[in-house]
């Protein structure tokens, strides 16, 4: 998970920095925890808690509260709405990325 963070982080702030997106640059740098000294700006949440997923209802209770996030930050109203999210995909529809679902 470390590695995977690191590369992602590192991309992501290329990518940023490479198209000038100041604005976002500038929220990352002000969010960044005050114990981070080592580095500039914070894409990631410290630390990582693994769940394991016993049960169907377990993994759908998980996938609708993702789903939910932008509804309460507030983004959108309804959580298909956001256009990355699977929310279309587990209504019937066909979301913009391609997912597998196992159960």
């Amino acid at each position: 998970m470390e590695s995977f963070k690191k590369y992602t982080a590192n991309q992501l702030l290329k990518l940023l920095k490479e198209e000038n997106v100041k604005t976002l640059l500038e929220q990352l740098k002000f969010y960044k925890k005050a114990h981070k000294t080592d580095k500039e700006y914070q894409i990631w949440e410290e630390g990582y808690q693994p769940k394991l997923m016993q049960t169907d209802s377990i993994m759908m209770s998980k996938i609708k509260y993702i789903h939910e996030n932008p509804v309460k930050r507030g983004y959108v109203d309804n959580a298909k709405h956001w256009r990355y999210s699977s929310a279309k995909d587990y209504e019937g529809d066909s979301g913009l990325i391609k997912i597998e679902r196992f159960w």
